[in-house]
């Protein structure tokens, strides 16, 4: 199996990384990161793919041996991690190289879509992330410290390209909101508790054969891991697709194997059992 891997494809939150009593204390040990570099040492491949910003996964990217990051869940990609900073990054300006790809919608929709649910659920949590700020109608400091956002009431958000929009609705008004969720968005929940509506070709499936096309390997020859809802996809998309053992249960029934949670560093003891590194 491992002769024919050769490129391994991790998201970070419940997966690379250990969890914590806050979103910011999470960390990615020693042990994953020697072994994800001498993997990387042979020729393997490596990406993320996360639903984070560039402002809170750039910490990792820095510390791995990356060759592409999909952020934000597939609305960002970056095919040259080495030579591109924050600041290009949120910039909201792709580079004539195409070594960055974008998959949005324009802000301009992203307000009509978020006012109209406010006129259904008046107070319901929601805003539109867009090059690294969010612009909510709440403080982003209930679940994030250190991101960047300003307040709405979504008439005058600048103009650009949105990356997604994010509601917090309470369990009751789920059924309800889906009803509402416009034809042209697709929509993804984080965690259980944070609804993402983007464009339908922002997803890890389709960054993965992105990620493919770009750097030529076959998706057989791919190893994905990941935990959430969002991740299955991918996953099966996947030469092999592995879930950590703290994963949504359909998650774990749909891959293809099981390492190790995140907090017992499973992805990095899984690579050092199959490439048979010893450590």
């Amino acid at each position: 199996m491992a002769d024919n891997v050769r490129m391994i494809v991790a998201d970070l939150d419940g997966t690379l990384l250990h969890d914590a009593d806050t979103f910011e204390g999470r960390f990615i040990t020693q042990n994953t990161i020697e072994t994800i570099t001498r993997l990387h040492d042979r020729g393997v491949k490596f990406a993320i793919a996360t639903a984070r910003p560039v402002s809170t996964a750039t910490y990792f990217v820095e510390r791995l041996p990356v060759d592409a990051c999909v952020y934000l869940n597939g609305a960002l990609l970056d095919f040259d991690p080495e030579n591109s900073s924050p600041s290009l990054l949120t910039s909201g300006v792709i580079p004539e190289d195409g070594h960055l790809i974008k998959v949005g919608f324009s802000a301009r929709r992203a307000c009509e879509v978020c006012r109209f649910i406010l006129e259904r659920f008046p107070g319901i949590r929601i805003g539109i992330v867009m090059n690294d700020i969010r612009y909510t109608n709440f403080d982003v400091r209930e679940l994030w410290k250190t991101q960047t956002f300003r307040y709405t009431d979504f008439t005058d958000v600048p103009e650009g390209i949105a990356d997604k929009i994010i509601i917090l609705p309470k369990p009751e008004q789920w059924h309800e909101l889906r009803s509402l969720i416009p034809p042209d968005f697709s929509v993804s929940i984080s965690e259980g508790v944070m609804w993402m509506l983007m464009n339908p070709q922002a997803n890890k499936e389709h960054a993965l054969n992105l990620l493919c096309e770009r750097l030529d390997i076959p998706l057989t020859a791919t190893a994905s891991f990941g935990d959430d809802l969002i991740d299955i996809d991918m996953l099966k998309q996947s030469g092999t697709g592995v879930a950590v053992a703290n994963a949504n249960p359909k998650v774990l029934t749909i891959a293809d194997e099981i390492c190790r949670a995140n907090n017992e560093d499973g992805v990095a003891q899984w690579l050092q059992q199959k490439f048979n590194l010893v450590m």
